[in-house]
């Protein structure tokens, strides 16, 4: 069998309260809460899921990796604004306000985009 994505991992200061922001943002239930670490997705056989694990240490710099979500062009702005009172906050990573996708960061800093509705991966 070829390699397969299992988990992203997100390094987290607040293991709790990081992993549950995202499981509100993405929707995605809590499948698994240990002392150490804490993992969500859309259900328990999925392809891959987000395993959050503790550090001490706390982000510094911009991310090398970071996550693009997409919705529905009807949704797209309501969605926004729905991840903004959950707890994340625009991020100016050098933009130029013409861009197709929005800057934001979680609780603990790390950037993602919501970028333009699409269906495909390529798209």
């Amino acid at each position: 069998m070829p390699l397969a994505l299992h988990h992203i991992v997100i390094d987290t200061h607040d293991l709790p309260a990081l992993a549950r922001f995202w499981s509100e943002v993405l929707r995605w239930p809590i499948l698994s809460e240990r002392e150490r670490e804490i993992v969500i997705g859309p259900h328990e056989t999925a392809e891959a899921g987000i395993c959050f694990m503790p550090v001490t240490d706390r982000k510094a710099d911009k991310n090398r990796l970071h996550l693009d979500l997409t919705s529905a062009p009807e949704d797209r702005e309501a969605e926004i604004e729905r991840v903004l009172a959950l707890g994340a906050r625009r991020v100016d990573v050098g933009q130029t306000g013409d861009e197709s996708w929005t800057v934001l960061a979680d609780p603990e800093g790390n950037e993602f985009c919501v970028v333009r509705p699409k269906t495909t991966l390529i798209g």
